[in-house]
């Protein structure tokens, strides 16, 4: 089921094993996709995804850094840790989802607008 597993990374070409190491199901949950976009966007690792990846502090995730300017570092402070926050409790949301036995339409955190990645 496309939904669970099988999706193909358009930076590395390796299938995405699975939710938990899913960029795009992270941006689903986070808010900043939409259920009925999600077979329309491209899928990616997470270690493939270092913009999102270098937000997430968690011991279970190997930290991330990236250059340029859309580091955390060259982020105001203030954005750099709504969005550690916000995407470290995504991450931590997806690890549990399946475990969970939830509907997708249960996975995201909010569908408060302010939780949108910009």
């Amino acid at each position: 089921m496309r939904c669970d597993q099988g999706y193909m990374c358009d930076v590395c070409r390796d299938d995405v094993e699975d939710i938990t190491v899913s960029s795009l199901y992270l941006r689903y949950v986070i808010g900043d996709i939409p259920a009925r976009e999600l077979m329309s966007h491209p899928e990616r690792h997470l270690r493939c995804d270092p913009y999102l990846a270098q937000f997430i502090i968690d011991s279970g995730f190997p930290p991330t850094t990236m250059d340029g300017p859309f580091a955390k570092a060259n982020l105001d402070p203030t954005e750099a840790a709504r969005l550690t926050d916000l995407i470290t409790r995504g991450w931590q949301r997806l690890q549990e989802v399946r475990a969970l036995g939830l509907p997708i339409s249960a996975y995201p955190l909010s569908r408060d607008p302010d939780s949108v990645v910009n």
